[in-house]
């Protein structure tokens, strides 16, 4: 069995393990589901010691034939665009357990779900057959809609809804997914799934045919990654799900849109050529119009939900650049932004398991009697506009030093989306140290041990890309670079 297979089964097996637990006991369920994302988590950074950075191609390959007739396989692999959002999804899902502490009832479903859900992510970034990474996309769905639905928000019509609409704008962009890639698979002599041997056939298609193929893939890979128009479904299933769901789906899911289109863009570089422009325009719309809307809320995780989406405007502004700098700046906007909504949606989620607020107004003067809460609170917020020193300036650097390199001055307006993201987190600050405290944050608990660990080892991360991003960068470059000569960078 191959390391990457390895990997993936043992989230599953994780999974299986805590079904069978003979007991009810929330605590030991949860014990065990940290041990088992603990365990996962190592074994992927085991992988990280035999990852070669300089090597620009895939790395721990294996394929098995799965359909000869049909020409797929079930074939794995990572590079340097894969690997770093496998150990964010490994960080980002041990996170989510920790987090999870003060839930009582449906332990067992939670967090067998939310293994399941990270052996689902996994395999969307470690497929390299276009067939097998339609089947762990679509996989994706079912642990969600259940963690949705089922464990929730109180009200049940809301969850209910919100649950129903992640599935239908999902399931909805998939058609369009699923379409593109028949017509690919059509169009290319090989009729082979796999995903190196279509983007050679796919690169000898006529502009306007691979134009059409984009596009249905910018849908699919468009609502994943809440870009505008495609977002509505964000804020209310961010409102309603379970506490730590927020945290994966915002430090992670969204990133597998990123990726996907990524992949895309890897496949059809003569259409992403053509459609830069209008790549860019929906950038630009996105972070805009979901830097504005999250200003004007006052409920934190609503307002955390826009600001996703206004940094995911930011990873496709780089994606679109098609420039080597823009390019290393969307990967690490991805990584950035995964950490710091990550620390966000951690402590928003421990907030209001403690005072059943999410209001902004209701958290004034927090550093007075949860001092511990506000230094985190402030260290991501400052790390969400960017702040020199943190993960996301260094990776709005690149965007903006690649942005600029195609399109020059109309790169004010990322400067002028930072300007609203400043506005909306500087205010926030602003409560934490401002204004009457209330009754029931001061009876509220500060960050317990367990709770420390986990908004201490996202603000490492933070940190640390920010002062050092060198071993990041080295370890995207190779793949950046392979990607950049398509267009000639």
């Amino acid at each position: 069995m191959g390391q990457l297979s390895i990997l993936l089964l043992l989230p599953l097996a994780g999974a299986v393990v805590l079904a069978l637990l003979p007991t009810r006991d929330a605590r030991a369920i949860r014990r065990g589901a940290l041990a088992a994302c603990a365990a996962v988590l190592a074994y992927a950074l085991s992988l990280l010691g035999r990852f070669d950075p300089a090597a620009a191609g895939m790395q721990f390959a294996e394929t098995h034939a799965w359909h000869a007739r049909l020409g797929s396989s079930f074939s794995l692999g990572v590079d340097g665009f894969s690997f770093p959002l496998i150990l964010l999804a490994a960080v980002l899902t041990l996170v989510a357990a920790i987090a999870s502490g003060a839930l009582k009832n449906g332990a067992r479903m939670y967090f067998s779900l939310l293994l399941v859900l990270e052996a689902a992510m996994f395999g969307v970034f470690m497929a390299r057959d276009w067939t097998l990474f339609y089947v762990f996309w679509e996989l994706t769905l079912i642990p969600l809609f259940f963690l949705i639905d089922r464990l929730g928000g109180s009200n049940r019509e809301r969850r209910q809804k919100a649950a129903l609409n992640f599935v239908i704008y999902t399931m909805g962009g998939s058609v369009f997914m699923l379409i593109a890639l028949l017509l690919l698979y059509d169009a290319v002599p090989t009729h082979s799934f796999d995903m190196a041997a279509m983007a050679d056939a796919a690169r000898g298609l006529p502009i306007a045919t691979q134009a059409w193929i984009f596009a249905g893939l910018l849908i699919g890979f468009g609502v994943k990654m809440a870009v505008f128009p495609l977002h509505g479904w964000a804020p209310l299933v961010y409102a309603e799900a379970p506490a730590a769901l927020p945290l994966i789906s915002s430090g992670v899911l969204l990133k597998m849109g990123a990726y996907g289109l990524l992949r895309a863009i890897e496949t059809l570089p003569g259409a992403a050529w053509a459609l830069q422009g209008w790549l860019a325009a929906l950038a630009f719309i996105t972070m805009l119009h979901a830097g504005v809307l999250a200003w004007r809320q006052r409920d934190l995780v609503v307002m955390l939900a826009y600001a996703s989406i206004s940094h995911m405007g930011v990873v496709l502004l780089g994606l679109a650049s098609l420039d080597g700098a823009g390019l290393a700046g969307a990967l690490m906007q991805m990584l950035a932004h995964g950490l710091v909504a990550g620390a966000l949606f951690l402590l928003v989620g421990l907030l209001h398991q403690r005072t059943h607020e999410r209001d902004i107004g209701a958290y004034a003067s927090l550093v007075r009697d949860m001092p511990r809460f506000a230094f985190f609170m402030v260290l991501a917020l400052t790390a969400a506009v960017g702040l020199p020193g943190t993960a996301g300036f260094v990776a709005e650097l690149h965007v903006l030093v690649g942005g600029f390199a195609r399109w020059g001055g109309w790169m004010v307006l990322l400067s002028l989306s930072m300007l609203i993201g400043a506005a909306y987190a500087f205010r926030t600050v602003g409560r934490l140290f401002t204004g009457p405290t209330s009754a029931t944050l001061r009876a509220a608990p500060d960050l317990g041990g367990a709770e420390m660990a986990a908004a201490g080892l996202l603000a490492f991360g933070i940190v640390a890309i920010g002062l050092h991003p060198a071993p990041v960068l080295a370890l995207v470059g190779p793949s950046v670079a392979r990607l950049a000569r398509l267009f000639g960078g």
